[in-house]
């Protein structure tokens, strides 16, 4: 569905670092044929699906890591040192501002996603129920991105947008990738609510 992104440049850093993200490998935008018809649409129920299960996610990777996860919840997932891309959007910006935050907001998230689910291979390998939503969450990510990258390009020739992505866990020891992976869901579920409400108006049939 739509176009690939460059996939190199969603592979995870140890720090938050700047890329840039080529939504295309050509010298512009490819012709609106790749895009499928009802993409908007399709666009519209990823986001909607991301949001109505994220708070069911981060709930069962908390019952997963146990104590003291599930009893210090709000000391141990805070996250309110957790680096995210700023969203400053609202449903009355221009729909174009809200695509590229969209975009930038999701690229994010799914390398975050793939750094928590490898730690969770390693942490929790017999947590299939948890394993199973990380993927799934994940595969959603990747067809939202691949929608998001379609619609940029073909509503406004846009090809190359700036991202940035969080900080690895490799290294860290096993409490502490808990922990970042706890922080990193608990802000998903606050951000994709918002979205969810910016995006959404802008994505209804007119």
């Amino acid at each position: 569905t739509g176009v690939v992104p460059f996939v190199a440049l969603l592979l995870l850093q140890r720090r938050p670092v700047a890329g840039r993200a080529l939504l295309v490998t050509g010298p512009g935008c490819p012709g609106h044929g790749l895009c499928r018809s009802n993409v908007q649409e399709q666009t519209r129920r990823q986001v909607a699906l991301l949001n109505a299960t994220a708070q069911d996610l981060f709930s069962l990777y908390l019952k997963c890591q146990g104590e003291p996860f599930s009893s210090e919840t709000d000391k141990l997932c805070n996250p309110s040192g957790v680096f995210f891309p700023a969203f400053r959007v609202n449903r009355t910006s221009e729909k174009k501002e809200v695509m590229v935050a969209m975009y930038k907001l999701f690229a994010f998230l799914n390398a975050s996603l793939g750094n928590i689910t490898r730690d969770q291979e390693e942490l929790n390998p017999t947590a299939k129920e948890l394993l199973d939503r990380l993927h799934n969450t994940t595969k959603t990510t990747r067809g939202l991105i691949s929608n998001l990258t379609c619609l940029l390009c073909k509503n406004y020739n846009i090809f190359q947008v700036d991202v940035s992505y969080g900080e690895s866990s490799k290294g860290k020891s096993s409490f502490k990738k808990k922990q970042q992976g706890c922080q990193v869901l608990r802000k998903y579920v606050q951000v994709i609510a918002q979205a969810a409400r910016v995006l959404l108006p802008h994505l209804s049939p007119a």
